[in-house]
């Protein structure tokens, strides 16, 4: 749903069959030149990712746990160093605005955010400082990122020396998702969570490094994976991504965001209001769905396009790759009522060609039937008076009613 506007292009861009992504991961490969094996290793565990083009915001200073935990969605309090978790800044109206993932290193708080994120996740918690002991600072163009499904933080520690002091480790986050963190709450209701599949780890290196890192993963008989690969992962597992599934609207629960970066008992925060009353007593007015698309097409929609039930516009898709096993997929956000077992069209305006339908500005129609499997349930939300167990609340003092 977002696009990006960067001058950042990677220095593993010049690796040869490297062929550049774009919207959010502008800047970096969307794959060498062979997307499904590339996706089989970072699968099995042999693979990396260049996400370089992401945003890094720290925080520095002594009050920086605590007072980020007075501005967010989430308890960062006693976040212990090398400990991960998300957080959420909404806006008064509940709305997500920044996403960022958050780990400490007991000096600083790192927060990695997207490219187009990271600026104004900066301005504003400069603009929230006051009289905090807090320094914040937008140090994307200083770290990279390079993420895979296992930790990799010992082999970069190694790869890294003489770059770093031998004591300095690599900053490493585990995405948590999909675990119900403390506080947190699950609006899914699948006993067997797909996104339990897919560990994932963000490690920071040094961007002026980052070639060389790269080379001595490829040395240890890693393979470069590009975005494709790690967008196909991220898709199958059901986890949303700001920027990808979030637009203007966006509310946590809409996407199952509650289980990883709500913390439904922690103090005051702006927006909090909204999620307490959508969780307690309404029903998110979207919800996030998976999707099978059918494969007998040898395109994929765009993110953005229409998604139809009955010729009614009932939603958009969001995000949509080829997996290695299970085909073209995808995820959208649709109408709340929107019946769960309905099959549904993707539409997509594409370049003309020879027997499509046409487009009112131009183009040509292409359609994609879609079968759903539910990611937030239709009647999510309005836990009061909910019989207990029918969705799993949290653990370690939420508010299961």
């Amino acid at each position: 749903m977002t696009s990006t506007d960067s001058s950042y292009r990677s220095v593993l861009l010049s690796r040869p069959g490297a062929v550049v992504a774009d919207n959010l991961d502008e800047g970096v490969a969307g794959h060498y030149g062979d997307p499904v094996p590339e996706q089989r290793a970072l699968d099995r565990g042999t693979g990396y990712v260049d996400q370089s083009q992401r945003g890094i915001v720290t925080v520095t200073g002594a009050d920086r746990l605590s007072w980020l935990t007075t501005l967010s969605s989430q308890v960062l309090t006693g976040l212990k160093p090398g400990q991960s978790t998300e957080t959420m800044f909404l806006s008064i109206q509940g709305r997500v605005e920044f996403a960022p993932h958050a780990v400490d290193d007991g000096t600083t708080t790192w927060l990695i955010a997207e490219a187009q994120e990271a600026p104004g996740l900066a301005a504003w918690l400069e603009s929230m400082r006051f009289a905090m002991r807090v320094e914040v600072a937008d140090v994307s163009s200083q770290w990279a990122v390079i993420a895979a499904t296992k930790d990799l933080s010992a082999e970069l520690t190694a790869a890294l020396e003489g770059t770093r002091a031998a004591s300095d480790a690599v900053i490493v986050w585990r995405d948590p998702w999909p675990e119900i963190s403390p506080g947190g709450y699950a609006y899914s209701t699948a006993p067997d969570h797909p996104g339990s599949e897919r560990p994932w780890f963000e490690h920071l290196v040094p961007m002026s490094a980052l070639e060389s890192a790269a080379a001595a993963l490829d040395e240890q008989g890693c393979t470069p994976a590009g975005s494709w690969a790690a967008e196909a992962l991220r898709i199958a597992a059901w986890r949303p991504r700001w920027g990808a599934e979030t637009d203007v609207k966006t509310i946590p629960h809409e996407l199952d965001w509650m289980r990883t970066a709500v913390h439904l008992s922690k103090g005051c925060y702006k927006g909090q209001e909204t999620v307490a009353r959508v969780h307690n007593l309404g029903h998110p007015p979207r919800r996030l769905t998976f999707l099978d698309l059918d494969g007998s097409q040898h395109t994929l929609p765009a993110a953005g396009a229409e998604v139809f039930l009955n010729d009614k516009l009932v939603g958009h898709m969001t995000s949509a790759r080829l997996h290695h096993e299970a085909g073209p997929i995808a995820l959208a956000v649709l109408k709340r009522n929107v019946d769960p077992q309905a099959e549904l069209l993707v539409r997509d305006t594409v370049g003309e060609g020879p027997g499509q339908e046409s487009a009112p500005g131009g183009g040509a129609i292409e359609q994609w039937s879609a079968a759903q499997t539910v990611v937030v349930q239709p009647d999510a939300g309005s836990v009061v008076g909910r019989p207990k167990d029918l969705m799993r609340g949290p653990r370690d003092g939420g508010m299961r009613l």
